[in-house]
């Protein structure tokens, strides 16, 4: 190895390591907090190594849950508000869930025409489907509000779905849209030759050849629908149809606040993306070999 590079590998992995520092760090206190007692979060300097480290925040989220009161030292420091986290939980997941499927079922045709259909007005369509990505969310606020009332559906999760597939499908087409394009129109002529219709060529044929991106969507639809904060605060008002953003942020508003019980919530809202993304890593990397070689 040369010494005139030994410098710049050394400032790259210097620099490596304090952007791993600056994004894990994070997380590295949540989880490690969640394991601490109260007294321990608040001391100075705080305790990066739960000594002894402690369940009691998990077990108070479960106590909570399942209607029991806790009889330990932190029962005050439960929030109110604690017993809504496990049906929130379940509203995020079902919410989340939904809007997946929908999303998947309206974008991939949509994006298999307008990739591999040639018609009036197809540019105008997705420059308008983009266009629509450009206006900020405050500023759907009413606009949505007022749609959702006149359905009925405030206070309930099927105004969220409604809402969130308002939000992904239009980004979810357009990265369905470059892909389908980027696969040559042969295969399709190969189908249509072949007998197939265009729902079978798009299944049979597109479909898999379409992973990497189809996973790319269902993560990016996922963790928006998981995330979302202001949309579910404007539309649900009780726990019913509450996600987990709102319970959360409620916990902060209590008279008493738990950091250990916020942090042990936010390791467990974080625990569905991570298995979504363990789940799929492997075809997120290929798609990003694949895309690394095309050409």
């Amino acid at each position: 190895m040369s010494s005139a590079l030994l410098p710049k590998r050394f400032a790259l992995l210097a620099g490596s390591v304090l952007m791993l520092i600056y994004v894990l760090a994070p997380i590295a206190w949540l989880l490690s907090s969640s394991l601490q007692r109260e007294a321990d979060i608040t001391s100075i300097p705080p305790h990066w190594i739960p000594n002894p480290p402690t369940f009691a925040s998990f077990k108070a989220i479960i106590d909570a849950g399942t209607g029991v009161t806790s009889t330990d030292g932190n029962a005050s420091f439960v929030p109110s508000t604690a017993e809504y986290l496990l049906p929130a939980l379940r509203n995020s997941l079902i919410v989340a869930s939904a809007v997946v499927v929908l999303n998947l079922l309206v974008s991939i045709p949509a994006a298999y025409a307008m990739a591999k259909i040639r018609y009036v007005g197809r540019n105008m369509s997705v420059y308008f489907m983009l266009a629509t990505r450009v206006i900020p969310d405050i500023a759907l606020v009413v606009p949505f509000f007022l749609f959702v009332r006149k359905l009925g559906l405030l206070d309930n999760v099927g105004a969220l779905i409604i809402t969130y597939l308002a939000i992904t499908i239009p980004f979810s087409v357009f990265m369905l849209l470059s892909y389908f394009e980027s696969l040559p129109d042969e295969l399709d002529k190969a189908a249509r030759v072949d007998g197939c219709s265009r729902v079978q060529s798009l299944i049979k044929v597109f479909l898999p050849l379409a992973q990497p991106s189809l996973v790319a969507v269902i993560m990016f639809t996922f963790l928006t629908s998981w995330n979302e904060f202001l949309f579910a605060l404007m539309f649900t008002q009780t726990a019913a149809s509450q996600t987990v953003p709102i319970i959360v942020a409620s916990f902060t508003s209590d008279f008493t606040t738990s950091f250990s019980f916020i942090n042990a919530a936010g390791v467990v809202a974080i625990v569905p993306p991570v298995i979504i993304a363990v789940v799929f890593e492997r075809y997120i990397v290929s798609g990003l070999s694949a895309g690394a070689v095309k050409g």
